[in-house]
């Protein structure tokens, strides 16, 4: 099927330094009614920078914990403490904090230590976890209390393994050093400028690029993105509202399908587009991946069918909001086109423009099929 028309989720200092110039008055945030100090464990990776931005604007006193070796020139105006998670954790000793965020912990053990040398020292502790947490991606709407993964090599902290169980036991650590001061959230796909991984990135610049796209699965298919900065925004009222709980931190509020998303962002552009949908088999059969030739999207199906469907009620009953897709797809083009050369020419997903030729042209060759 071929549609064109209308159809019927590390920055570098030139990149942070390079976001898109907004209206002053959307520049402009309501101080807090009551200023907090917040510690960042970690502040200089991709949502870091937006939390702290927002915190800075909001008038609380900003900590940033980390071994100083990111984008140390980051915010001149915050407290600077460096360290290590892993075992250097003394900058931190006999201070006080009203919150912390901790962005950094991907090893219980990292988690277990920074919380208790905190938990007499800070008022809140909130965790970026993630929704590779849960067991069970076949459930739809699932809610925060659905099954969790368990490390099933006890002790092991092999990050790329068992991503999602270490950090259902940093939760766990978190939880027990902090009880009812505990935040937890996690998000999905996190989107918009400053993206390290290109995983929706990916999308605002292959459709600027034009011409024939390969568009992936049923255009119904949904999709679940969170714009950093509405992420990033959340967490800092969260705290200031002093919010417990665990929260799926995903969005938009309403259901989000494939199609809905491509063509918003192509809105945004202004180059001559087709996009040819080529069902999930089709795509199986050539050898084109799920999020990493097809950034964002997973077939509804078998093992992957609620990943597109989890439920944010929680969330959005605690204030989460959403900006409009055209602002994330603009936002990010733009701050994609402000980077150097060399960056730009190397996507870090999707599928490389010779790859996504030839499966088109394979597609077609068998009459809209795939190859035997």
């Amino acid at each position: 099927m071929s549609a064109g028309g209308a159809l019927g989720l590390s920055i570098l200092p030139r990149q942070l330094s390079a976001r898109r110039r907004v209206p002053s008055a959307e520049c402009r945030v309501p101080s807090a009614s009551k200023p907090l100090s917040i510690l960042f464990l970690g502040g200089t990776g991709f949502i870091g920078p937006h939390q702290v931005e927002y915190a800075l604007k909001r008038g609380h006193k900003v900590t940033l914990f980390n071994r100083g070796k990111s984008n140390p020139q980051l915010f001149p105006a915050a407290e600077k403490l460096e360290g290590d998670r892993d075992g250097k954790l003394d900058a931190l000793k006999g201070r006080k904090w009203d919150a912390v965020i901790d962005n950094s912990g991907y090893v219980p053990r990292h988690v277990r230590d920074s919380a208790e040398l905190l938990k007499n020292n800070a008022g809140r502790y909130l965790f970026i976890s993630t929704l590779s947490v849960f067991a069970d991606f076949s459930k739809t709407n699932m809610d925060e209390n659905a099954p969790l993964a368990q490390l099933t090599e006890p002790g092991s902290e092999d990050r790329r393994k068992y991503y999602g169980p270490l950090k259902v036991l940093c939760e766990q650590e978190t939880q027990k050093a902090f009880g009812d001061r505990s935040t937890i959230v996690r998000p999905g796909l996190i989107v918009g400028p400053g993206d390290p991984t290109d995983r929706f990135t990916y999308w605002p610049v292959r459709i600027d690029r034009g011409g024939d796209i390969l568009a992936p699965g049923d255009p119904t298919d949904p999709v679940l993105i969170i714009d950093a900065r509405d992420l990033s925004e959340w967490c800092i009222h969260l705290l200031e509202q002093d919010v417990s709980g665990v929260y799926n931190a995903v969005g938009p509020k309403g259901r989000l399908s494939m199609a809905e998303m491509l063509y918003g962002i192509r809105a945004v552009t202004t180059t001559d587009t087709t996009f040819t949908w080529v069902d999930a088999d089709a795509l199986e059969k050539l050898k084109v991946r799920p999020w990493a030739d097809m950034p964002a999207w997973f077939p509804p199906r078998g093992p992957m069918a609620g990943f597109g469907l989890f439920n944010r009620d929680r969330a959005i009953a605690k204030g989460l909001t959403f900006r409009p897709l055209a602002d994330t797809a603009k936002d990010t083009l733009d701050w994609f086109k402000t980077l150097p050369e060399d960056r730009r020419a190397k996507l870090q997903a999707g599928i490389p423009a010779d790859r996504e030729r030839e499966a088109l042209s394979a597609w077609r060759a068998q009459g809209g099929k795939a190859p035997a």
